[in-house]
């Protein structure tokens, strides 16, 4: 279960992450919170800093991509980590100061959101340059698992340490964490990562290329469709929680906290069975779509809960369910995709995923002020439902997903463009 743990480069990758990831999340409970106090706690200018967070993934996370493909991943992970640092550090600078205004977490926001359109596609299609493809699968799981202990952690240290101390201190604290990653990634060898030897070279259409090889591919393109409507309309936590904890249980930071470390001991237990099953088979199709239709009925269940304690407890088969769904469809992208192709597939998919936060973030917001702060999560299990079954039951009409490229012939594969995968690279995930 820990095999991707043998190799150094990736040891230091995962202890560096571990220690980030809690800061991280640290982060993401004090900026809603400070949200809501500027703002009087409105839900609107909550998700008015989620989209500002997350508009920048449409601009740039495909070209981030781009540079993933052509430039070396590595240094690129530790430039965009140094400028997420230099936003945390400005805003618990203004915060503890005194001086910080709503318009400067929106400003920063925005900031933050442009490295973090670079961070994913990078730091995902480096995973395989780490480990390789045989512990691909394993790594990506174990990713997830150290996210979401993290995410156990985080919210409850920044739940606490906002009563006693205010937000500013926790941004400072993220700052500081943040310098784990960079010196591990500058104590790697980089003789050692397991690079493609001919990376493909800057020319024009790279962006329209990626687009190609996804459209031939129905097993991928399936993917994208479902983690689109999903991560749009349901995976809104980041501002459904907080909203759920102020205005419908009526609680304070550690509220809104407890709610998030609940929803992470699901997530967490979901990535450890995701390592679990990363020993024995791949991910595929099926798995995916049952893991979304689970995660729509126990979003919404969640969202009838009476109390403030039942809506805790109804969180965790939440995260267990979002997280199988999520490890599910990132490791199916990734061991379908060619390597020559992988940073600028992944980039597609990080945009798919955080690119519906723009359309969500307000929607959410809308949605809790004019309905009330349970809607968010009623709504969003259902719109997932209806999305997974809908996704079902096309690929089950289709009789399963063939790979198009297989079916053509090789001079049309290099007429369009299309990079045709290795035979290793070409075995597709079971059908729904």
């Amino acid at each position: 279960m820990l095999g991707s743990l043998r190799i150094r480069n990736y040891r230091l990758f995962a202890s560096g992450q571990v220690i980030s990831n809690v800061g991280t999340w640290m982060q993401r409970i004090a900026q809603d919170w400070l949200v809501l106090e500027l703002s009087g706690y409105d839900p609107v200018a909550l998700g008015l800093a989620a989209t500002l967070q997350f508009a920048p993934t449409l601009l740039l996370t495909l070209w981030a991509g781009v540079l993933a493909d052509r430039h070396d991943k590595r240094r690129l992970l530790m430039l965009v980590q140094s400028g997420m640092a230099a936003c945390a550090l400005s805003l618990g600078l203004l915060d503890v100061s005194g001086l910080v205004a709503l318009w400067h977490v929106y400003l920063l926001c925005f900031v933050f959101g442009v490295f973090t359109a670079f961070d994913p596609p990078v730091r995902q299609s480096f995973v395989g340059e780490m480990v390789g493809r045989e512990q691909l699968t394993n790594a990506v799981a174990l990713n997830s698992s150290t996210f979401n202990l993290a995410r156990i952690i985080g919210p409850a240290i920044a739940g606490v340490m906002i009563i006693w101390t205010g937000t500013g201190w926790v941004f400072l604290v993220n700052a500081v964490s943040t310098l784990a990653v960079i010196v591990n990634l500058g104590r790697m060898n980089p003789a050692e990562l397991h690079r493609d030897p001919d990376p493909p070279p800057r020319r024009r259409g790279q962006l329209r290329e990626a687009l190609r090889y996804v459209r031939g591919r129905p097993d991928i393109l399936a993917v994208l469709v479902l983690i689109f409507c999903v991560s749009t309309f349901a995976i809104t936590f980041n501002t459904s929680l907080a909203i759920a904890a102020a205005n419908v249980f009526h609680r304070q930071a550690d509220g809104y906290g407890l709610l998030s470390t609940a929803l992470a001991v699901g997530t967490f237990a979901g990535a450890l069975l995701a390592v679990r099953r990363s020993t024995r088979r791949r991910p595929g199709l099926r798995l995916l779509i049952g893991a979304a239709l689970a995660f729509g009925v126990l979003e919404l269940v969640a969202g009838l809960m009476p109390s403030f304690l039942t809506f805790g407890l109804a969180l965790v088969p939440v995260g267990l369910a979002m997280m199988t769904f999520m490890n599910t469809a990132n490791g199916t992208v990734q061991l379908g995709t060619a390597p020559e192709m992988r940073g600028r597939v992944m980039a597609l998919y990080m945009l798919v995923f955080l690119g519906g936060n723009p359309i969500g973030g307000p929607m959410t917001g809308w949605l809790a002020a004019e309905f009330g702060g349970r809607s968010p999560f009623v709504i969003g299990g259902i719109a997932a439902f209806v999305c997974a079954a809908a996704c079902g039951v096309v690929l089950a009409r289709r009789g399963g997903v063939e790979v198009r490229d297989r079916l053509m012939p090789r001079w049309a594969v290099r007429r369009r463009g299309v990079a045709r995968p290795a035979a290793d690279h070409e075995s597709t995930p079971d059908a729904a």
